[in-house]
């Protein structure tokens, strides 16, 4: 096996991603939100200081705030995204939602990203809706965050492990709903440090 081969083997392994993930994700349908530099594509709404990008990742720190991508509107799909928490800090993925001035969105749902914060409902939640008191995700270590929207159902992994599953009743009504929309990532609270990195979404029929 030529030595290349060899190491990307090694590095697929023990998790660490290859030169060749980018282009592979963009053969499979894989649309990249973030370009590891800038915030190009994205809209804050209250704060917009709270977000900055360092080392690559999308760094969420201050009171609440609330970062919106702005390219498209999206129904089914996968989406994915490193995630890294320090210790005693909040944050969220919203899907399905739209651009909000303040407050906490009020469209869409929001799979919770915590893990030894002090609310109870850890990462891979659907907040308010199916609440995970325990997590395989860690403080201070990357994770991988998939969610996958298809009609009525929501799947979120944690490192490729199912840790949700729902599907949403028929006859739901209002704005927390499945419907379409865009994402949203949040900054909770002036002691919450959220990374970030490798985010992207795959449309799907």
């Amino acid at each position: 096996m030529p030595r290349c081969l060899s190491l990307c083997a090694v590095l697929l392994c023990l998790g660490f991603a290859t030169p060749f993930a980018a282009a592979e994700d963009k053969e499979e349908g894989w649309i990249r939100m973030f370009d590891g530099k800038t915030l190009e594509g994205w809209q804050a709404a209250e704060h917009p200081e709270n977000w900055t990008v360092e080392d690559g990742a999308i760094r969420a720190s201050g009171p609440r705030s609330h970062l919106f991508y702005k390219d498209g509107d999206f129904t089914n799909f996968e989406f994915k995204a490193d995630v890294m928490t320090t210790p005693g800090s909040n944050s969220g993925i919203y899907i399905h939602t739209r651009f909000q001035e303040e407050g906490w969105p009020e469209i869409g749902y929001e799979t919770q990203v915590n893990v030894t914060h002090t609310d109870r409902v850890k990462t891979g939640s659907l907040y308010n809706v199916v609440k995970l008191y325990e997590t395989p995700a860690k403080d201070n270590e990357w994770w991988t965050q998939h969610i996958t929207v298809k009609d009525k159902n929501v799947v979120v992994r944690i490192n490729g492990k199912i840790v949700m599953d729902f599907t949403e009743p028929e006859g739901v009504t209002g704005p927390r709903r499945l419907s379409h929309g865009t994402f949203a990532l949040q900054a909770h609270d002036p002691k919450s440090v959220v990374y970030y990195k490798n985010i992207y979404v795959k449309p799907l029929p």
